[in-house]
């Protein structure tokens, strides 16, 4: 299923999309919201709000109770690419 052209998202929920695509590809299930706080560093009612805005907008499907079950609803050549994060850490660089 792919989203209507004149239904474009913005460049943070884009992200969010990539997110869930790339970590679903990699772990082979869908991010907890606690996944999108890590990678993103924002607070629990930030990744929330953003998840229920793409669910609202048909970007995503949720079945309601069990945990991980974010869907994509677009096509994946409709998704953006995942941008890199800087990485904080203690080991220092040698």
């Amino acid at each position: 299923m792919s989203i209507p052209s004149n239904e474009k998202f913005t460049e943070l929920q884009g992200q969010y999309l990539a997110f869930i695509y790339c970590y679903s590809l990699i772990n082979r299930r869908p991010p907890a919201e606690a996944d999108f706080q890590a990678f993103f560093e924002v607070t629990p009612p930030t990744v929330h709000r953003m998840v229920i805005e793409h669910e609202s907008r048909g970007l995503i499907r949720r079945t309601p109770r069990p945990a991980r079950s974010i869907e994509l609803c677009l096509a994946s050549q409709d998704i953006p690419q995942l941008r890199a994060q800087t990485i904080n850490s203690s080991v220092a660089r040698y």
